[in-house]
């Protein structure tokens, strides 16, 4: 073992298995399951952007595209991001089409980091981030959140955390795990940090369109911020597109020809069938999109009050599909809260801290799964808690 040991990368191994593995692996094994586990929409792909896939496989474009995409493609997420939010990006070169955000994220992170060189993340937190950082080289430096600014990070606090090192921030909103947004008047004041210190920022915005109640403020918009930020996007939340496999970065020229080198040597492409759904979906997905923001909201509401009732103290979230309560009242802990729940009540929650210590003592609970369920998962969290609480 200690000579096997010694053939893998110590900065791989020391990273540990993602949080959410374990529980979706027990799970697995178990009859009679409600999860509120997964992080993908329930719904299925809307039926024009099937039907273009399927389309462009019938015509025989099963090859390669070019190494940035398709430029149909990427002419419509140029026109896209203008029209959301007047942002302006050159579809030749500032937009690059990724195998998913997971890959544009790697990207970024490989293109940008030298080893040491330290990134800034609050936390909770999507569970890649930090062992992206790490990968890649860098050293995640996170920054907790706190329940009562909402679970959004302040510039005090990223301002904070800056030394010499800091190349990055890496900041994700609306937020996975909680559901938290950031203000407008929030985001503005952690540019002046990022420019005050010179820091790019790789802002992951993949669930841009799934915002209840608020506005979501594209952070490339901000004033100043073009040129040092690199936005992360893609298909799979808001068109349920997770299965494609499909995203994209945009960001300026210099920076986005990096990335372009990086996924040249590791991907090629995006799959070419992927590319034609998802330019279906932008000219014909939008009011699927809304059709389905008004089914989470109303199961946003849902799961929110109920937990609320249950005394599963619930901060309301704003975007993505993930209620964050705290599981306190319980006198048990996130881990052992969730495994509990698992075993003695059949429904799948996450544990909190598998999104970092600052999400210690709470659960992710995804409502991206009909009321039905929902309905009946909080009846058998009362059960739970009424035994336990």
């Amino acid at each position: 073992m200690d000579r096997v040991s010694n053939l893998v990368s110590q900065r791989i191994t020391g990273v540990p298995d993602s949080g959410i593995r374990r529980f979706f692996d027990i799970a697995a094994t178990m009859e009679d399951i409600i999860s509120l586990g997964i992080g993908e929409p329930d719904f299925d792909t809307p039926d024009p952007i099937i039907r273009a896939g399927m389309a462009s496989l019938e015509r025989g474009e099963t090859h390669y595209s070019s190494n940035s995409g398709l430029m149909e493609l990427r002419g419509a997420i140029a026109e896209h991001l203008d029209g959301m939010y007047h942002q302006t990006y050159d579809p030749a070169s500032e937009i690059l089409v990724t195998v998913g955000v997971s890959e544009a994220l790697y990207l970024a992170l490989a293109a940008c980091l030298d080893p040491g060189d330290e990134c800034i993340i609050p936390e909770p937190c999507f569970v890649s981030y930090a062992p992206e950082v790490t990968f890649a080289g860098g050293r995640p430096v996170m920054v907790p959140t706190r329940v009562e600014h909402g679970f959004q990070v302040t510039a005090e606090e990223i301002a904070e955390a800056v030394t010499p090192r800091t190349k990055a921030l890496l900041i994700g909103y609306p937020n996975n795990p909680t559901g938290a947004v950031m203000s407008r008047e929030r985001l503005s004041e952690i540019a002046a940090i990022a420019k005050q210190h010179n820091l790019l920022v790789i802002s992951d915005e993949i669930y841009d369109r799934l915002v209840y109640d608020t506005e979501h403020v594209c952070f490339p918009s901000l004033p100043g911020m073009t040129s040092r930020t690199i936005l992360l996007q893609g298909f799979s939340k808001a068109y349920a597109m997770t299965g494609w496999r499909i995203g994209y970065v945009a960001a300026p020229a210099e920076i986005l020809a990096q990335l372009r080198k990086v996924h040249q040597y590791t991907i090629m492409s995006a799959p070419t069938v992927s590319q034609h759904a998802a330019l279906a979906a932008l000219r014909e997905g939008e009011p699927f999109v809304q059709e389905m923001v008004a089914r989470y909201d109303r199961r946003r509401r849902l799961i929110v009050d109920g937990l609320n009732e249950l005394g599963l103290t619930c901060f309301e979230p704003h975007g993505a599909f993930y209620a964050f309560p705290s599981v306190a009242v319980t006198g048990m802990d996130d881990e052992q809260f969730a495994e509990k729940l698992l075993h003695e009540e059949r429904v799948a929650v996450v544990p909190g801290r598998a999104f970092g210590d600052a999400g210690k003592n709470y659960v992710r609970c995804s409502y991206a799964t009909s009321g039905g369920k929902i309905e009946q998962a909080l009846e058998r969290l009362e059960r739970f808690v009424r035994r336990h609480g």
